[in-house]
C-alpha cells in the first residue's frame, strides 16, 4: 500500500510541468519525426498496438514510465499474477488469469493449487457441450435441446454475449445445432420475446450468477421455471424434478444456493470468489461461448489470453502492451484533461465490444477512494462509450471532428478477413469491402490527428468546414479475428485497467457502488409492494411511488 498520494510524487509533478510545455504542441508537429510510427508501435500475441497518434513524445513516455515505477507497478503485476490479495476491500486475490492457465501449470494460493480445480470445471463444461452437440442432452419429453437461453446480467451476460457474437464465424457446422440467446433485463422483455417463440420441450436455461442472489437474473429464472412447469408438467411421465434436471444449468460461486433453488448437482458449474463477474468469461460463465464454438475454440480463447498474461508478466515496461495502453490513458485523463474515451471497432463481429469495455473499465475504475480510504483529488476512469466505427461515422463522429469536447479514441480492426471464403468472386467482393472498412478506419484516425492539414484542398476554409485535429487516438490491429487474438485483446484491456488502478491507487476488483444500488432497490421494491413506509423518502421519490400506486389502482378498476 502506498503511503504518499501519487499526485504528490516527484514523477507526477514532473509530468504536470511537462504537460504545460506540451500543451501547445500539435500532433501534426510531432509527426515531423518520420520514425515516429515505428517508435510508438509494439506487437505481441497477434496484436499490433500503434500509439503514435497519442499527443505525447519520447520524453513524455519516459516520464510516464517513471510514474509507473514510482507507483511500484512491477511489484503490483507480480502480486496480481501470484495470487496475492490485491482486492484489498474484500481481502481476496483477483485470479481471473488462473482460469486461463494451461493444464500443466501450477499456481498455489493459500496452500492450494488452483489449476486442478479450474481444469476440472473445464472438463465438466466439455462433457456438457459434448452432450448438447451430440443431441444427447434431452428435455423432459425426450427431445434434444435446441435453444439455450443464458440468464445473467453484467459480466455474466456481457462477456459471453460479446464473445459469441465476435466468434460467430467459428460456429461448429458438423454438430447438432444449439442456438444460444441472452436475456438480462429485469423487466422481462427480452425473456418474454423468447418464450413466445421457443418450444419448451427443446429449451434449456443457464442461470449465471456469482452470488445466486442477483434479482435481475432470479426474476427471469422464476419466469422461465413457471413457463416450463406450466407447459410440460401436465405431460405423462414428467414431474417437476425431471423438468428442473433436464432444462436448467446453474453457474455460480454458491453451490448450496443453486441446490436450494432446485438445480441438480450434476448440472452445476462452479466459479470462485476470487473471480469478479466482469472477469469471468474465461471459466464456467463461458459455457454459452463453448456451446457456440466448441471447447477446442474456447481453449484457444483461453490460450490467447494466457499469451497476453505471459507478455504482461515478462515484457519490460517500455515494451509492454497493457502498460503502454494504460499510460496513454493516464496521460490523457490526468495531464491533458481528456475525460471522454470512445471505443470504435471496424468489424461488425465486435459489435458488443464497446459495451463489454464500458463495464470492464467503468465498474472497475469508476472509483474515488484510494486503498486506504482517502478521497482522490485527481481524475480516475474517463467516461467510456462506443459503437461500430462505420456506423458511428454517421452518428457521433461529427462531435469528434468539430465538437468542443475532446475525446480520445481506440480504433480496432483485423488486418485480414475473408481469406477462407470458398467462392472466388464472393471472396474478392468481401475482401474489397474489408479494404474499404480499413480505409475508413485509417482515414478517420488521420483526420482526427491532423485536422485541416490532412486535406489537400487549397485556399482558406470557412469555419464550418474546419477540422481542428490534434485529437489523440490509438489503433489496435489484430492479425485476424480468431479465438486466440480475441482472447489476447480482452486480456490486454483487463491488464490496462489494472495498471491504471495501480497508478491511481484504487481497487479495480470491488464494486460497492453497484452493491449499494441493489440494496436501495430492494428496500424500494418492498415499499412498492407493501404500500407502506414511503413517508421517510424524499419528496421526489415519494411522489413517484405514489404515482405507481395510483396507476395500479386504475388498472385494478
Amino acid at each position: 500500500m502506498r503511503h504518499a498520494p501519487i499526485d504528490q510524487s516527484a514523477a507526477w509533478q514532473a509530468l504536470a510541468n511537462h504537460a504545460e510545455a506540451m500543451r501547445g504542441t500539435h500532433l501534426s508537429d510531432l509527426f515531423a519525426d518520420t520514425a515516429r510510427g515505428d517508435a510508438f508501435t509494439r506487437r505481441a500475441a497477434g496484436l499490433t498496438l500503434d500509439l503514435s497518434k497519442q499527443r505525447w513524445s519520447a520524453e513524455t513516455l519516459e516520464r510516464l514510465l517513471d510514474l509507473a515505477r514510482e507507483a511500484r507497478l512491477p511489484e503490483a503485476i507480480r502480486a496480481l499474477l501470484a495470487g496475492e490479495r490485491v482486492n484489498i476491500s474484500e481481502n481476496r486475490p483477483a485470479l481471473h488469469t488462473a482460469l486461463r492457465l494451461p493444464a500443466e501449470a501450477s499456481l498455489v494460493v493459500d496452500g492450494e493449487d488452483l489449476v486442478p480445480g479450474v481444469q476440472a470445471t473445464l472438463s465438466r463444461m466439455d462433457e456438457m457441450v459434448t452432450r448438447f452437440h451430440t443431441a444427447q442432452w434431452r428435455g423432459a419429453t425426450g427431445r434434444p435441446i435446441r435453444d439455450v437461453v443464458n440468464l445473467g446480467v453484467g459480466g455474466s451476460d456481457l462477456g459471453p454475449l460479446m464473445v459469441t457474437h465476435a466468434l460467430a464465424d467459428y460456429r461448429l457446422a458438423d454438430v447438432h445445432r444449439v442456438d444460444v440467446h441472452f436475456a438480462s433485463t429485469m423487466d422481462g422483455s427480452q425473456l418474454a420475446a423468447y418464450l413466445s417463440r421457443f418450444n419448451p420441450e427443446t429449451t434449456l436455461f443457464v442461470l449465471s450468477s456469482k452470488s445466486f442472489t442477483t434479482i435481475d437474473t432470479l426474476s427471469n429464472a422464476r419466469t422461465a421455471r413457471d413457463w416450463l412447469m406450466a407447459r410440460l408438467g401436465n405431460q405423462e411421465g414428467v414431474d417437476d424434478a425431471l423438468v428442473m434436471r433436464q432444462h436448467f444449468i446453474g453457474v455460480s460461486a454458491k453451490p448450496e444456493k443453486m441446490t436450494e433453488w432446485g438445480i441438480a448437482e450434476a448440472n452445476q458449474l462452479e466459479f470462485w470468489e476470487w473471480v469478479g463477474g466482469r472477469y469471468s468469461l474465461w471459466g464456467a460463465i463461458g459455457l454459452p461461448i463453448a456451446l457456440v464454438v466448441g471447447m477446442a475454440n474456447f481453449r484457444e480463447l483461453l490460450a490467447g489470453a494466457h499469451a497476453m498474461d505471459e507478455h504482461f508478466a515478462g515484457a519490460p515496461l517500455a515494451d509492454n502492451l497493457p502498460v503502454l495502453l494504460a499510460l496513454a490513458g493516464i496521460w490523457n485523463v490526468n495531464f491533458l484533461d481528456i475525460r471522454a474515451h470512445s471505443i470504435l471497432p471496424y468489424d461488425g463481429r465486435l459489435e458488443y465490444f464497446a459495451a463489454y469495455l464500458e463495464q470492464l473499465e467503468m465498474e472497475s475504475n469508476g472509483k474515488s477512494a484510494t486503498h486506504d480510504g482517502r478521497q482522490v483529488n485527481y481524475s480516475t476512469c474517463p467516461v467510456l462509450w462506443g459503437q461500430l466505427g462505420p456506423n458511428a461515422q454517421h452518428a457521433f463522429y461529427q462531435l469528434l471532428h468539430q465538437g468542443t469536447q475532446p475525446v480520445v479514441c481506440d480504433f480496432i480492426a483485423p488486418l485480414r478477413r475473408y481469406d477462407d471464403v470458398e467462392d472466388e468472386a464472393t471472396r474478392e467482393h468481401l475482401k474489397a469491402q474489408h479494404r474499404l472498412t480499413l480505409a475508413n478506419c485509417f482515414a478517420q484516425s488521420r483526420l482526427l490527428m491532423l485536422g485541416d492539414d490532412a486535406i489537400e484542398e487549397a485556399g482558406p476554409r470557412p469555419g464550418h468546414k474546419r477540422y481542428r485535429g490534434n485529437q489523440p487516438s490509438t489503433t489496435l490491429l489484430l492479425d485476424r479475428l480468431t479465438p486466440a487474438t480475441l482472447g489476447a485483446l480482452v486480456a490486454l484491456y483487463e491488464h490496462k485497467v489494472f495498471v491504471q488502478a495501480t497508478i491511481w491507487d484504487i481497487n479495480s476488483f470491488d464494486q460497492w457502488g453497484v452493491e449499494l444500488g441493489k440494496q436501495i432497490a430492494g428496500e424500494t421494491e418492498r415499499i412498492l409492494a407493501s404500500h407502506r413506509g414511503h413517508e421517510g423518502m424524499d419528496a421526489s421519490t415519494r411522489a413517484l411511488v405514489e404515482a405507481v400506486w395510483q396507476a395500479e389502482a386504475v388498472g385494478d378498476d
